[in-house]
Parts: structure tokens; C-alpha cells; sequence
């Protein structure tokens, strides 16, 4: 998938939204460690996400993958992209679509995909958003507060599987070697996260987070 966008064009709702950290914005920004132990954290807003169950090896998920031009990832931690799309494993048949195109749209094509198949499509964009802590330390940042093993034997580029970080749930994908992680906490949790791990980069510029 590509740099999300961060900002929405034209009139009505879309120019309208807030993002839920947009007030911790330059927060983050000042939370910037550069050099060795570099480390950003900067939250990438309005990320289309759709919640997608179907049957696996069904005619259904043949045409939804053809619409996506991915193929739907068969195990926990695995991912699939094409175009603006990425898909992510979240059970035996449930999966997460990011994608760049057009909440709406993604979905509609979707839903025309599954006809009367059983399983479901949902816009669920606004039930999460996402954060991305990138540099050097951005695994030993994580590490102060994540269970899993994130050493590039056991989680590298492309993988991606719900966990905790410190005390919130979220879903974990890490984009590149950079490394790069993507962090998908729900709204209403993201705040609590943000100052987390704002927190937790603190050490590797020798300043303590008020």
C-alpha cells in the first residue's frame, strides 16, 4: 500500500474530520530522536479499513480476490498487497483491508464481490487509526511493552497480528527493515497510546516526557 494521505479534498464531511490525535500532533513531532537511535512516531489519519469475512476457497473469496488483485493471506500474520490495497490475516476467515481509494468504494466493490454469499463487508475506518513509529529504536521502543517476539527472525517486513502495546489492544504490522511499524489502535484508545510511546522514546534522546 501506498504513504497514506492525510487529508481529505473538496467540501462537506471530508474536510470537516479530525483525526483522533491531531491535538498530539506537534507532541509527536517534538518526540523526534534522530542519529543511531532515531526514532519518529506520526499518526497517518483516515486510512480506508474494511472488515471482510467470507468463506476461504469459496467462488466468493475467488471474486474478492480478484477485485483486489490479492490473494486473501491463509495464516495468522500474514499479508497480501496490489495497487492501493493491503490485506491482512485477522482469523480463519476474517481479514482487514487498508486500501487508498475510497472508503465507500472499496466496499461496495467488495459487497458486490460476496452477492448472497455468506459473510459480510464494513466500512470500519472510523473505529481505528493508525500509527506509524518508525527509525533504529522503533523495536526496542516497542519492546518495552509488547509480548511478542519482534526480533526480524520471528516478525519481519510484511507481518502483521493484534497484540498489546503497554495496555492497549491494537493490531501490529511492520511495513519494512527499517524498521517501520504501523499501529492500528481503536479512536478511542489512540490518545493513551500516542503518549505511550511518546514516552518511551523519551530515553533515547536523554529527555523525560511531562
Amino acid at each position: 500500500m501506498a504513504e497514506p494521505t492525510t487529508t481529505g479534498t473538496g467540501s462537506g464531511p471530508v474536510t470537516l474530520r479530525t483525526s483522533p490525535l491531531a491535538h498530539l500532533e506537534e507532541r509527536m513531532r517534538d518526540a523526534t530522536v534522530t542519529g543511531a537511535h532515531g526514532v519518529t512516531l506520526a499518526e497517518w489519519p483516515f486510512i480506508t479499513m474494511v472488515n471482510l469475512r467470507v468463506t476461504p476457497d469459496s467462488e466468493a473469496a475467488d471474486r474478492i480476490e480478484k477485485a483486489l488483485g490479492a490473494p486473501l493471506p491463509q495464516r495468522c500474520g500474514h499479508t497480501s498487497a496490489s495497487g492501493p490495497h493491503t490485506v491482512m490475516w485477522l482469523g480463519p476467515d476474517e481479514w482487514l483491508v487498508l486500501s487508498q481509494a475510497e472508503g465507500a468504494s472499496v466496499a461496495a466493490e467488495l459487497r458486490g464481490a460476496l452477492a448472497e454469499a455468506p459473510g459480510s463487508v464494513v466500512d470500519v475506518s472510523a473505529n481505528r487509526t493508525t500509527l506509524e513509529l518508525s527509525g533504529p529504536a522503533a523495536r526496542q521502543v516497542l519492546e518495552k511493552g509488547c509480548p511478542l517476539d519482534l526480533h526480524p527472525r520471528a516478525f519481519g517486513p510484511g507481518h502483521a497480528v493484534s497484540t498489546t502495546v503497554g495496555p492497549v489492544a491494537a493490531l501490529l504490522w511492520q511495513v519494512d527493515g527499517m524498521p517501520t511499524y504501523r499501529l492500528f489502535p481503536r479512536s478511542s484508545f489512540a490518545d493513551y497510546l500516542a503518549r505511550w510511546l511518546i514516552d518511551a522514546m523519551s530515553e533515547y534522546r536523554g529527555v523525560e516526557v511531562p
